[in-house]
């Protein structure tokens, strides 16, 4: 050391400060080089202890999806502790009384940023009440703006929101108690690259990361297990101490390096967690063969049609995701000896069917948090490297459903301001990719009878001008974003009139008008 300070000093000045060597060289740049080394992983005895400096009005980066990897006994020690106005950034807030569901029924969390409320009443109340500030944020946007934040870059550019709310501003962020909005976003700074729209996203970073393991060594690396690692790697390093609970601590050594997922220079805290409930938020099973084929609803025969529709879009060896409900059903009818891939937000590339009631397993669920099986050769990744796979346009198909679409394949399926609000997961990151099919399965018409495809949405859009076919029990649309709709297949039975009668839009025939295709059983 003496040697290498006796060099530098010919050509710079050099002093010790605070256990740092600063340079001053002679064009007057200052460098700083750390010479005091990193302290080790702190192991706890208690969750309650490793959260005990949690403070008021800090900023919590927490890991997991749905309820599936999320840190149980963390959150139970900030409840024990009692901090509040909490801001909590997590991909969604668990359920009514368990996960960060609890946090929000003490009232200790003041704002919450996040893609999706899924059916957690109590945060959909607080939040349409005025008790509770949210900022809702397309789940790839989440997951990059996290990364960024970890990874020292300060702001990005993403075609995710453009044409929205996102964009344009004015999503509620805080209501008034009559339902008037109290506090709404920013507008996005927008940039054109290669001719397309992109709008400004800026990193997320937190006072402490609450994340939950699967296993821990001495030496402070963390792997993780199936599809909990979802939102708990990014998450982990975007904390200014991060704070890992796990099932098991274990030898150093013992975690072979190429399975480290998340490496101990990110990791200050480690718990073993005393015990997990692992609840499961939708158990899903495997339909005996027995119960299969049985006699259907007329409603049920109406779905059936449209999901056998959208399996005919399925091409041998293509990589597709498909959104909850009518969409997920479609790989149902995936023909046999007909490959695809399929790859669900939550970090899975090779998802399988749903599993016998032996093989349930609550760290591996789907992006609808099912519980499911994956076929040979699956992948198992964390949320950014997930997005990273959707905005890179290497995802072929993707099939959603909608409340609304409009003449030139505007989409809206995320919320109905002051009413309903179930946040837009990851939809607007799906149908921003280029180059990705995004094909539209809903019923023709909403309750009573209204009209569904319209000249234009009324309801906060997910995407503009993202659609490119629309299927519906009645027919199906081609989109050109341009021209608008075309009429290319209808169902039996239905009549071009009934169909005009029930689409609030102008659309052309097409002169080769087909029967709606169905795939073979």
């Amino acid at each position: 050391m003496s040697r290498l300070l006796a060099n530098i000093s010919r050509i710079a000045s050099i002093s010790l400060r605070a256990g740092r060597l600063q340079i001053s060289a002679e064009n007057n740049i200052l460098r700083s080089i750390s010479t005091s080394p990193r302290l080790d992983v702190k192991f706890y005895d208690s969750a309650v202890d490793a959260v005990k400096d949690v403070h008021d009005e800090a900023t919590l980066v927490v890991g997991g999806f749905g309820l599936c990897g999320i840190p149980e006994n963390l959150i139970d020690g900030v409840l024990a502790n009692g901090p509040k106005r909490l801001t909590v950034i997590s991909n969604n807030a668990g359920i009514d009384g368990f996960g960060l569901g609890k946090l929000l029924n003490s009232k200790q969390v003041k704002r919450m940023i996040a893609s999706y409320v899924g059916e957690n009443a109590e945060f959909e109340r607080q939040y349409l009440s005025g008790e509770l500030e949210v900022e809702l944020t397309p789940q790839g946007t989440l997951a990059e703006r996290v990364r960024a934040g970890g990874a020292g870059v300060p702001a990005f550019f993403t075609a995710t929101g453009y044409g929205t709310l996102i964009h344009e501003g004015g999503a509620p962020i805080r209501y008034h108690s009559d339902g008037t909005v109290d506090i709404a976003s920013e507008p996005r700074e927008e940039r054109i690259f290669n001719g397309r729209h992109y709008i400004m996203e800026t990193a997320l970073t937190g006072n402490f990361s609450l994340i939950k393991g699967w296993k821990a060594d001495r030496a402070g690396n963390v792997t993780f297990r199936k599809t909990a690692r979802n939102f708990n790697v990014p998450m982990a390093k975007a904390g200014q101490t991060c704070i890992v609970e796990v099932e098991e601590i274990v030898e150093t050594g013992t975690i072979p390096p190429e399975d480290v997922h998340l490496p101990s220079i990110y990791v200050q805290r480690i718990v073993k967690g005393e015990k997990y409930e692992k609840r499961i938020e939708r158990l899903t099973l495997q339909k005996p063969k027995a119960t299969e084929g049985g006699s259907e609803s007329p409603a049920q025969v109406l779905r059936n049609r449209i999901i056998k529709r959208a399996a005919v879009e399925f091409r041998d060896g293509m990589y597709a995701n498909l959104g909850i409900g009518m969409p997920m059903l479609a790989s149902n009818y995936i023909p046999p000896g007909m490959k695809v891939h399929l790859q669900s937000e939550n970090g899975i590339l090779g998802l399988g069917g749903y599993p016998t009631k032996e093989n349930v397993d609550p760290d591996l669920i789907n992006a609808g948090k099912e519980t499911v099986t994956v076929v040979p050769g699956a992948a198992y990744f964390a949320s950014d490297e997930s997005f990273a796979m959707i905005r890179g346009g290497h995802v072929e198909l993707s099939i959603l459903g909608a409340m609304q679409v409009s003449k030139y394949g505007d989409l809206a399926n995320w919320m109905i301001p002051g009413v309903l609000v179930k946040g837009m997961g990851g939809a607007m990151d799906l149908v921003a990719s280029y180059g990705t099919k995004v094909v539209i399965t809903m019923e023709h018409t909403a309750k009573g009878g209204k009209p569904k495809i319209l000249n234009k949405c009324s309801l906060p859009l997910t995407g503009k001008q993202c659609v490119d076919m629309i299927i519906t029990e009645k027919c199906v649309f081609d989109v050109d974003h341009e021209k608008g709709l075309t009429l290319v297949e209808i169902a039996d039975g239905v009549s071009v009139q009934d169909v005009i009668e029930t689409t609030k839009c102008e659309f052309q025939v097409s002169p080769d008008l087909k029967p709606m295709q169905q795939i073979a059983e």
